[in-house]
């Protein structure tokens, strides 16, 4: 391993572990105390923003259950940058959230066109008068509710400029950069899907009210209901080598596939900077140390890193068709993510990816005699083009279709293999 690729390791490897996440909470906490704050959850609502119409619908649960402060705060929605693909992002994000609504015990009506800007403004302006008052989250669910369906509102423009301003820049300067953000302490927590991890949080610390607690909005789980008779059911799944969601959510696919039989379509494709899609410094920092978490609570090996950026994705995407037709891609894509995610393992290297292409379980001459003249290229571009008709562009995505019935279902995410399953126990429950 060169001195670079070691010093990049190490550096990646740090920021994903445990210790450097409890330095930085720990760090916050001492800064609290310094200036005699008491304990405080920031809240940031983006009042056209899907993830927030269902996070803001349990922050009363919140804040009756746990002893901190909760401190809301108005923001706009991100910039450019942070979207990804802009083209896709507002309508991917309103499918996404009406598709895990119902499973969270919350709503999301969409009867209209997306809210217009003259409407958030009135919104908001009618929002900053109630910031600090307990009657905040029940009207921020009605104006949602409104906007949400084209119910127009009537109010003056311009009333929340100064509180949005502020609230942009304390979300900026914490280190974020989206709506639906929860804060305390050093860590943030995105939308519905993270209370859980901010719940786990305060219940370790001792703010729970409840001498028994436990997290009030957990992630959706089926329990016993498994099936096995999935084969008519097609999962198209779509990871990335260089992807930490992917390493994190990738053995809970394998479990998927086993648990229900489905029949896999693997569709790997270039990391999204390989595609000129932007990551800005800090949406790189937040994705890093939100897969280590998630990796952590789902008792998944992780953080033993290196990034496989650039010509070591490239070398090794140029085997995979090649281990695709012999009937092991699935292997290499596992061995692959386990070596640069878990292993710590030198994959830029030639002796390196060789141990991946061994340990799927193929021969290393054999797999390079039989890559040569493959178009992996050609073959990565068409999956990358299936992914976004279906309105994504992130990985891991997800589409479901068969079963009995004609639409198919995408999503994106490592925490939307329940959605995943949930919609195959649906088709599989089709008669």
């Amino acid at each position: 391993m060169n001195i670079r690729t070691k010093l990049k390791s190490a550096f990646m490897s740090a920021l994903s572990s445990q210790g450097f996440n409890q330095f930085l909470q720990h760090k916050a906490r001492v800064l609290r105390r310094l200036r005699s704050g008491n304990p405080q959850v920031h809240y940031f609502h983006q009042v056209d923003d899907p993830y927030s119409h269902l996070a803001v619908q349990k922050l009363d649960l919140l804040k009756d259950s746990y002893e901190v402060d909760f401190n809301v705060h108005l923001v706009n929605g991100p910039t450019a940058e942070f979207k990804g693909d802009q083209e896709r992002f507002d309508h991917w994000a309103q499918a996404d959230a009406q598709a895990i609504a119902s499973y969270y015990g919350t709503h999301l009506d969409c009867f209209g066109a997306r809210p217009t800007a003259n409407q958030v403004a009135i919104a908001n302006g009618q929002l900053t008068e109630h910031l600090h008052s307990a009657e905040f989250a029940a009207l921020a669910i009605d104006l949602g509710d409104k906007l949400w369906q084209g119910v127009p509102l009537l109010g003056d423009l311009g009333k929340a400029e100064e509180v949005l301003r502020a609230g942009d820049k304390l979300r900026s300067g914490l280190g974020h950069y989206l709506g639906a953000m929860f804060y305390f302490d050093g860590e943030w927590f995105w939308g519905i899907d993270r209370i859980r991890c901010l719940e786990q949080r305060l219940i370790s610390e001792g703010f729970a009210r409840n001498r028994d607690p436990q997290a009030l909005v957990p992630e959706p789980g089926f329990g016993d209901r498994v099936s096995t008779n999935g084969s008519d059911i097609t999962l198209e799944y779509f990871p990335s080598l260089r992807s930490p969601y992917t390493a994190v959510g990738h053995m809970g696919v394998l479990s998927l596939l086993e648990r229900t039989g489905v029949t896999l379509r693997l569709r790997p494709v270039l990391p999204m900077m390989m595609r000129g899609i932007p990551a800005p410094r800090a949406k790189q920092l937040y994705i890093i140390r939100d897969a280590a978490r998630e990796a952590r609570f789902r008792g998944i090996d992780f953080g033993h890193i290196v990034d496989p950026f650039g010509e070591p994705v490239r070398r090794a995407f140029a085997l995979f068709p090649a281990a695709q037709a012999l009937g092991k891609g699935l292997q290499f894509v596992t061995a692959y993510l386990e070596a640069a995610w878990t292993r710590g393992l030198d994959i830029t290297t030639q002796t390196g990816l060789r141990r991946v292409v061994e340990s799927a379980g193929l021969d290393w001459q054999a797999l390079n005699d039989m890559s040569r003249g493959t178009d992996w290229q050609a073959l990565l571009d068409e999956n990358l083009q299936a992914m976004l008709e279906s309105g994504l562009w992130g990985v891991p995505s997800f589409r479901v279709t068969g079963g009995g019935i004609s639409e198919s279902f995408s999503c994106w995410g490592q925490d939307r293999l329940w959605r995943v399953e949930a919609e195959i126990l649906s088709r599989t429950a089709t008669p």
